[in-house]
C-alpha cells in the first residue's frame, strides 16, 4: 500500500502544479526514487502510466533517477524533481 500512497501523492502534486499554471497538458515528469521506496524505475513507470491515465499527465515523458543511498533522508520517498507543462 506504500506504493499506492506514494503514487497518489505524486499525482496530486502534478495535478496541482498544472492547475496553478493553467496548463492544458503535462508533457514531462522527472522523479527521484529513494532506495527504500521498494520501486524500480520500471515498476514506477507502470504505476505512473496507470495513475496518469485520463489526467493532464497522460502520455507524459517520464525521467526516473533511482537512488542507491539507503541512508538518504528521503530514502523511502519519491520526489518530484521537474514538471514540463504545455499551455
Amino acid at each position: 500500500m506504500h506504493e499506492a500512497s506514494l503514487i497518489s501523492s505524486l499525482m496530486r502534486r502534478i495535478d496541482e502544479a498544472a492547475k496553478n499554471e493553467r496548463a492544458k497538458k503535462v508533457v514531462g515528469v522527472s522523479v527521484w526514487i529513494g532506495a527504500l521506496s521498494h520501486m524500480s524505475a520500471e515498476h514506477f513507470a507502470e504505476h505512473f502510466e496507470r495513475a496518469a491515465a485520463g489526467s493532464v499527465a497522460e502520455g507524459a515523458r517520464l525521467e526516473v533517477t533511482v537512488s542507491g543511498d539507503v541512508a538518504h533522508v528521503n530514502a523511502q520517498d519519491i520526489l518530484l524533481e521537474k514538471i514540463e507543462l504545455e499551455d
